[in-house]
């Protein structure tokens, strides 16, 4: 596995389709986990932390206008 130095260069290297076409597998992969296992702490900490990441996001960009 890599380490996270390289996922990050992999990551700053995508395209934008490809960028969305990984946070698309990421979301159904814990998406799926969530119905087999509603309680699983990794997917409900993906899920807060997407919605932290979106949230600060569209703040950030409510701001620059």
């Amino acid at each position: 596995m890599k380490g996270s130095n390289d996922l990050w260069e992999d990551i700053g290297s995508l395209s934008d389709i490809e960028l969305s076409h990984v946070i698309t597998k990421l979301y159904t992969t814990y998406e799926e986990r969530l119905k087999h296992r509603p309680d699983d702490k990794e997917s409900l900490n993906f899920f807060r932390n997407l919605y932290n990441a979106v949230n600060e996001s569209t703040i950030c960009n409510l701001n620059r206008r």
